[in-house]
């Protein structure tokens, strides 16, 4: 699940990157990638080589916040509650979607996580980090590594990535953002968010950051993976979301672009 990809685009002209890393987790049967009580993924054969076809085919059904995915005001706003311009998943503008990547290590926070409950990042976490790296600016998609996918990979740990946290309360919940932290981004001009864990909110309940941050506007993309495979800064993020008409979220690719130097 930790595979890097690496296309060598050197020939293309006018493409100005080398490097190309996935940051989207799978999609399967056998990993945790709907929320607890939601509608699970299901991919069936509808047409087979084995029964005579001349030609395979299959159909799947998943829940909009399945896998890798970004959220719409939709989702946790009644429409007469959102003076925004954007209210469905498909009406979310792609430029929101792309820019420098600034990816921002709270894997410590881990430490400090107890059953059921998740640790906020605080602003000074933001500002510490900006201290050692560099300040983020308008514009920037601003991701949280927590490692939180690492659990997926392993069948005996993916109980702890989803189901623990949110459903039995016996395993520690992800780190997530305050939303004092939220509204320092959003000060700075940043409105696409990005989590490597099911989603932003906390696993004891995320309403309340969900939708003070939609009623700003702001993109959230959740279930990313494999930033450690990426560095902290000098990469380019995009996203794009399947373009489902009046939905409250869409399941996408997102990936990490590496500039020439």
């Amino acid at each position: 699940m930790n595979d890097k990809i690496l296309n060598n685009v050197g020939n293309h002209m006018h493409w100005p990157f080398d490097e190309l890393v996935d940051l989207s987790v799978p999609i399967s049967r056998d990993l945790p990638v709907s929320w607890p009580g939601h509608h699970g993924f299901e991919h069936t054969k509808w047409r087979s080589f084995n029964a005579g076809d001349f030609y395979q085919t299959s159909y799947f059904t998943m829940d909009e916040h399945c896998g890798t995915h970004c959220d719409a005001p939709a989702h946790f706003m009644r429409p007469e509650e959102f003076a925004g311009s954007y209210y469905y998943g498909d009406l979310l503008p792609l430029d929101l979607m792309h820019g420098p990547l600034k990816i921002i290590d709270v894997r410590s926070l881990c430490t400090t996580s107890h059953d059921g409950i998740s640790p906020e990042i605080e602003p000074e976490v933001i500002r510490s980090w900006e201290h050692s790296h560099q300040s983020v600016e308008s514009g920037d998609i601003v991701v949280f590594f927590t490692g939180w996918d690492r659990l997926l990979s392993d069948s005996g740990t993916r109980h702890q990535y989803v189901d623990g946290p949110v459903v039995e309360k016996n395993a520690p919940g992800w780190p997530v953002p305050s939303i004092a932290t939220i509204d320092y981004l959003h000060d700075k001009g940043v409105h696409c968010f990005g989590v490597d864990t099911p989603s932003m909110g906390a696993s004891q309940g995320g309403m309340a950051l969900h939708r003070h941050a939609l009623s700003k506007s702001l993109i959230f993309v959740e279930g990313l993976a494999n930033l450690d495979l990426v560095p902290s800064t000098g990469y380019h993020f995009m996203f794009l979301p399947v373009k489902l008409e009046l939905s409250t979220g869409c399941p996408g690719r997102a990936i990490a672009l590496g500039v020439h130097s």
